[in-house]
């Protein structure tokens, strides 16, 4: 984590000095040129910096210590210095346009030299570079803030490009486009702005743990001979790469508790070496191995279950003949008419099990 952190901060830093340097040749070529577009862009550049900014700082105040207050501690800092970021670009796309509408009221004829297309030129290269770079670090190190800046620096070499473009088109047919492309560069950015604010507050809300992670958690855990299946996984992220969950693992109704305290043991540490996902509650669902009526009851109620359309697991099943109570969980898919589909599948096993209490439990699909 903290060389994590320090290749997030360092990468920052490159980003600062870059869009600085990049912002003052732009903000003197475009004064000097009469360029609407150009001082924009040199504006953006600006909101770039300040977003490097914020990534460092929150990345410095995600790497905190737990404490008393914040005992999973801060990193989901890093979610909250993304949003803020989206804000920022928010607002310098807003502004810009709001400047590139009263062009347009009120034109004025740009004035271009061989050096304004040169750092114009430059900018396009610098941005391109930078933009790549950032974004690369940024998913290496599954930080939203740096993809967010790595995605809005190469949204800049878009926007660069185009300047270039309408300077071209001046020089040659004396158009003057520059309030209109600059009232373009502006909806880009909002554009730009309001999808990374959708996706840095999808994260703070909670998103669905990726695939590919639950997916090698359940492998890890099905790996021990013991284990005939994991459920129910929930991770819950406490910033990026801090995964905290809870999981159900099926094992034979004769194995006894000490053995069953050994082997829980065991996968929450293999779980940890090899995925980094910190297992603080791990659940028991009993196999029945007793009974091969009970083995029969579980096929036969399995098969009668999955043959409706939207469920996508059962699990969980479990039987007591003395009680005459059959448990089961099941997970519907999120498109299905839940209640309606509950109900149709509690009768059906009621019908087919007459005397029994029926224990179903709706379960969520929170991960694959």
């Amino acid at each position: 984590m903290e060389n994590r952190n320090a290749v997030i901060i360092k990468t920052s830093i490159i980003g600062i000095a870059t869009n600085v340097l990049l912002a003052i040749f732009k903000a003197v070529v475009g004064l000097l040129a009469n360029s609407i577009a150009v001082v924009l862009d040199a504006i953006n550049n600006l909101s770039d910096a300040m977003s490097s900014i914020i990534t460092i700082v929150g990345t410095k105040l995600a790497g905190k210590s737990p404490d008393k207050k914040h005992p999973l501690g801060y990193g989901r800092v890093e979610y909250l210095s993304a949003t803020l970021i989206s804000f920022i670009v928010l607002y310098a796309g807003i502004a810009s346009l709001r400047e590139s509408i009263k062009a347009i009221i009120s034109p004025s004829k740009p004035d271009y030299s061989t050096l304004t297309l040169v750092i114009i030129i430059v900018g396009v290269v610098t941005k391109i570079i930078l933009g790549k770079y950032v974004k690369g670090v940024g998913v290496k190190m599954n930080s939203a803030s740096l993809i967010n800046s790595g995605e809005d620096a190469t949204l800049d070499s878009i926007i660069s490009a185009s300047t270039l473009v309408a300077a071209v088109i001046y020089l040659v047919f004396h158009i003057s486009l520059e309030a209109y492309l600059g009232a373009v560069i502006s909806l880009i950015i909002i554009k730009s702005a309001i999808e990374m604010l959708r996706d840095s507050l999808s994260d703070i809300l909670g998103e669905r743990v990726a695939s590919d992670l639950s997916k090698k958690v359940k492998k890890v855990i099905n790996s021990f001979d013991d284990i005939y299946g994991s459920y129910d996984l929930v991770l819950n992220s406490y910033g990026p790469n801090h995964y905290i969950g809870s999981v159900h693992i099926e094992v034979v109704d004769s194995m006894q508790v000490d053995e069953l305290d050994e082997l829980s043991r065991k996968v929450a540490a293999k779980v940890y070496d090899e995925t980094g996902v910190i297992l603080t509650g791990i659940g028991v669902y009993a196999l029945n191995t007793k009974d091969n009526e009970i083995a029969k009851m579980r096929t036969d109620i399995t098969h009668l279950v999955m043959a409706h359309k939207g469920v996508l697991q059962v699990h969980g099943f479990y039987v007591n003949k003395e009680e005459k109570r059959i448990q089961l969980d099941v997970i519907f898919d999120f498109s299905i008419d839940r209640d309606h589909l509950y109900k149709h599948i509690y009768k059906d096993i009621e019908d087919a099990y007459p005397g029994y209490t029926i224990v179903m439990k709706l379960d969520s699909d929170v991960s694959d």
